[in-house]
């Protein structure tokens, strides 16, 4: 695994987050390689300077390398950072394992659940690439102020220690700290499941319960996020860390789960929220795999079923809001139940 500092890095998708994670990188010195699936958007961006769609506003310098050729973005890599839609990741990396000769470490930033197989992205990665290196990089991070250079910290965890060390000097910076991990499967749940919940706080948002509302919210809905961390292997601690509560905080107040509960609390319906935005909210498959996963598990999550029942199921917000109110009274610190 190479030590030195400058890396030849593939960044795999042109969304928000991936344009920020390779103006970092390039930022930080390291050749970076750039691929979007969208041949004409990343001509629209090369020309513009800037990604326009996604995170617009932002320079893009030209020395940045963007290419539509997914194995001239991977060649001789030191690492491939995977920044597609959890939606998108098994076809992007079955398409990977097809083109290139040298597998290279990967390190996933996707916050979502595999709709259909409820799987984790490492775990999508694993059954396509095989054996390779794998990472999971997570945190409180609202991709327009990294792109902006304020402040930020995430975590990055593999069951690789020098892996972890190895993108955590990668990545770190004066303004973006990255600790390390040997909890994947916590750091990843931590970074998927806090979107079904900041959805529920939109839609408190949307309704105009205020904030005693949007506090309760928060704290119980990342008891339910320890709670089936928990139960599928993850360390209970993770789930308080930076790719728990830290992300959970920071999405609910503000980001694009928020936003879709804020529209939907207002009276909106998903299917005009959505159409309305050219953002992927990972939190709707989410919300679906969680009560998934819940049910696999038998877990109680009561905010994130009743989000499930808002998006899905037709039931209106406010009575969704005051069906959490009216469970049967519990202590604080029940194991299985919220």
């Amino acid at each position: 695994m190479p030590t030195t500092k400058r890396l030849r890095i593939a960044v795999l998708g042109d969304g928000g987050w991936g344009t920020t994670l390779a103006l970092l990188l390039h930022r930080r010195g390291h050749d970076v390689r750039w691929w979007g699936a969208f041949p004409e958007h990343l001509i629209h961006i090369a020309r513009r300077g800037e990604n326009t769609t996604h995170l617009p506003g932002i320079r893009i310098p030209r020395e940045l390398t963007i290419t539509p050729n997914l194995s001239e973005a991977t060649e001789h890599a030191h690492l491939i950072v995977m920044a597609v839609p959890s939606q998108y990741a098994r076809a992007t990396a079955r398409r990977l394992a097809g083109e290139w000769d040298a597998p290279a470490p990967v390190l996933s930033v996707a916050k979502g659940i595999e709709h259909g197989s409820l799987k984790r992205m490492s775990q999508v990665l694993r059954e396509e690439l095989g054996r390779v290196p794998l990472a999971a990089l997570s945190g409180p991070n609202i991709a327009a102020e990294i792109a902006q250079g304020h402040p930020a910290s995430s975590v990055v965890a593999s069951a690789d220690a020098r892996l972890a060390a190895m993108v955590q000097r990668a990545f770190s910076d004066e303004r973006f700290r990255v600790y390390t991990s040997p909890d994947i499967i916590g750091v990843e749940l931590g970074g998927a499941l806090k979107n079904p919940v900041a959805i529920a706080a939109g839609i408190s948002d949307g309704l105009g319960l205020g904030a005693n509302a949007k506090a309760a919210l928060i704290t119980r809905g990342v008891v339910e996020m320890a709670r089936l961390g928990v139960a599928l292997g993850a360390r209970e601690r993770t789930l308080w860390g930076l790719s728990g509560l830290g992300d959970l905080v920071t999405t609910c107040l503000g980001g694009r789960n928020r936003w879709l509960g804020e529209q939907l609390g207002r009276g909106r319906s998903l299917h005009h929220a959505l159409h309305g935005t050219d953002m992927v909210i990972e939190g709707v498959e989410t919300t679906r795999a969680a009560v998934g996963l819940g049910r696999r598990e038998h877990i109680e999550l009561p905010i994130i079923e009743q989000v499930d029942a808002v998006l899905f199921h037709h039931r209106p917000p406010r009575q969704a809001l005051l069906a959490l109110m009216r469970r049967s009274h519990k202590a604080e610190s029940s194991r299985r139940s919220g």
